[in-house]
């Protein structure tokens, strides 16, 4: 058995990887990550496939759990928290609580994820220039701020105003989104149009445990 508690499989410079590792370091876990290069095909090779079959990252193995394998980004991030977050440091007890949780971490796997892909797809790795396509994407990171802000307008945090993974699982993909201006215009300021989501993200990003992940991703997307 690892005397490490988790391996991790992920990509350097993906976001959802970077979520699951945000969530490890706030829980205080030991975990060895192991970067797959896409150029390569490791994440489609059998050294992975033989844990998850369908070939992408992140995948965690708990080497204290009978070496137990769960993959999919929020489905680890669930685990996580059901199996170690035993104080309710960044989830819920409450039957409803946990609901609400849930239902925001579905929305950042189904709403967020793909179409914050898709729009940095359409716009920086795409061979031909297809303006209709990155606008559709980029409408779409800009609805769901509005979502997140109306929200967040009223409450500090997503479920019932407590800090839970709900907001940590957004965190990456908006980093990335601002990180990178070709995506949502030389000129976008989030405070301007999404003063609450705007507040809620600089909060996330002054947490230890994000400021550590960040630099860390910062250092091996370069």
């Amino acid at each position: 058995m690892s005397s490490t508690h988790f391996t991790l499989y992920s990509h350097k410079g993906g976001p959802n990887g970077w979520k699951v590792t945000i969530v490890l370091e706030e829980l205080g876990l030991t975990y060895n990550t192991k970067f797959l290069e896409f150029d390569k095909k490791e994440h489609k090779a059998e050294g992975h496939t033989k844990f998850n079959p369908n070939g992408r990252i992140p995948t965690l193995i708990d080497h204290k759990n009978g070496d137990f394998v769960v993959w999919e980004s929020d489905a680890i991030v669930l685990y996580l928290v059901d199996t170690y977050d035993t104080d309710h440091k960044i989830s819920v007890s409450d039957t409803k609580e946990k609901y609400e949780q849930l239902q925001w971490l579905f929305f950042q796997a189904s709403g967020q994820g793909p179409y914050y892909g898709q729009a940095f797809w359409f716009t920086l790795r795409h061979a031909e220039k297809i303006q209709s396509a990155k606008d559709r994407y980029v409408d779409e990171i800009k609805r769901i701020f509005s979502v997140l802000d109306s929200v967040l307008s009223k409450q500090e945090y997503l479920v019932n105003g407590k800090l839970t993974v709900a907001d940590l699982s957004f965190f990456p993909w908006n980093h990335l989104a601002l990180r990178f201006p070709a995506v949502l215009g030389e000129n976008f300021a989030l405070a301007d149009g999404y003063p609450a989501l705007a507040t809620w993200h600089d909060k996330l990003s002054q947490r230890p445990a994000v400021q550590k992940i960040v630099t860390e991703w910062l250092r091996n997307s370069n």
